[in-house]
């Protein structure tokens, strides 16, 4: 299973938030470069970076980190947050990223959405498939669309949807552990890649998801709090 830290970004600053609630926003490190680069020292090969900025404004904001990470770093970048047209799209691929996360326009404009994985190609579109209690969290989990997670997913995948990012919102900054029934039963639906995110708290979490299935899985909060060492990671992976 891939272990992919995370970085997010509001004012050029590492932070992380709770249940995606910008008012409970902490500040971890300064230099999302510098994060970045400790991360590849440490052996680990991919990031998701999440620009905190552009999914509150609608629109990518954070370019330049994004440019700057690619540019001193090997790591394999997939970017999130405020993805809302082809330009955008075209561009953070221009400055770096390997993948690219897309949720809100799955659910907004799908037309749009599956032409882009037509275009892109299947390996490099993730679906950012958000979950508020079972039902698919957009716009910076802002508003919530009625249908549930699981056929969501499996909707997409049928359409030809291979990697999804799958985030319980309840968990996230929580530290609460992930939901780890939730993605067995996606993946009893679909032969999905599956990359868990919200709640990890442990190693011995890791080791459940990768037993459950899932293809990768993000960690935040428990890195930067020092529930799980970097060192740890890399034993992982």
């Amino acid at each position: 299973m891939r272990v992919i830290p995370a970085i997010d970004i509001i004012g050029g600053k590492c932070v992380r938030l709770s249940r995606g609630d910008f008012s409970t926003v902490k500040e971890y490190r300064g230099d999302p470069v510098d994060t970045a680069k400790m991360f590849e020292d440490a052996g680990l090969k991919y990031l998701h970076l999440v620009d905190l900025d552009g999914a509150r404004e609608g629109r990518v904001i954070n370019y330049r980190i994004l440019e700057k990470i690619a540019a001193s770093t090997t790591l394999k970048v997939d970017f999130g947050g405020g993805i809302r047209s082809e330009d955008d799209l075209r561009a953070v691929f221009e400055h770096g990223a390997f993948q690219v996360n897309c949720g809100s326009i799955a659910v907004t404009r799908r037309e749009e959405f599956l032409q882009w994985l037509s275009t892109y190609s299947p390996e490099r579109i993730i679906l950012s498939a958000d979950t508020k209690d079972r039902k698919v969290a957009i716009h910076g989990w802002q508003s919530v669309d009625e249908r549930d997670i699981v056929p969501f997913i499996n909707e997409f995948y049928m359409k030809g949807v291979k990697y999804v990012t799958c985030t319980d919102t309840g968990r996230d900054g929580m530290m609460e552990g992930p939901a780890t029934e939730l993605y067995r039963e996606i993946l009893s639906k679909c032969k999905i890649n599956l990359i868990a995110s919200g709640g990890i708290r442990s190693s011995d979490d890791l080791y459940k998801l990768s037993e459950a299935g899932c293809e990768g899985a993000i960690v935040g909060k428990a890195i930067y709090e020092g529930y799980i060492k970097i060192k740890e990671l890399t034993k992982i992976c």
